[in-house]
């Protein structure tokens, strides 16, 4: 058995090549929606251009809200950012790697820090047919530029 924040979790393991989180990380939950992946979330304009679709917006606000809560702007650069993936099954999945632009955008977002100090990591997808196909996000300084 895993564990999630000290915690027993029999869904999350860790990305094999992440490293492991400097001084400050959290890690929460977020449902994964249908067009959250950086292939699906933007959509075309009538008359040219794009615009981000309602539902992932929404999402990324949400998300925004539980990082806003942990007050990241002050944590020493770069953060390193880790997503880990539960889909019911290997149909239903996505690739990860497709998934950190659109949470990486949202960070960005509320916090103002630019995705170009971040360092990011995926871990495989886990496929568990009893749960909601969910994202397992962790925020931290990344370990190697803490002193």
């Amino acid at each position: 058995m895993d564990k999630l924040n000290g915690e027993d979790c029999t869904i999350c393991r860790p990305a094999t090549n992440a490293p492991e989180f400097g001084v400050k990380k959290f890690t929460f939950e977020m449902p994964y929606i249908k067009d959250l992946s950086v292939n699906h979330y933007l959509g075309r304009r009538r008359g040219g251009g794009y615009y981000v679709k309602k539902e992932v917006k929404a999402w990324g606000e949400e998300l925004g809200w539980l990082i806003k809560t942990q007050h990241i702007e002050g944590w020493k650069l770069p953060l390193h950012v880790n997503i880990d993936c539960v889909f019911r099954n290997k149909r239903d999945a996505c690739d990860p790697h497709n998934l950190l632009k659109v949470v990486c955008d949202a960070i960005e977002e509320v916090t103002g820090v630019n995705d170009k100090y971040y360092t990011t990591s995926t871990g495989e997808p886990l496929f568990d047919a009893e749960q909601e196909p969910h994202l397992i996000i962790s925020i931290g300084e990344d370990p190697t530029e803490v002193n």
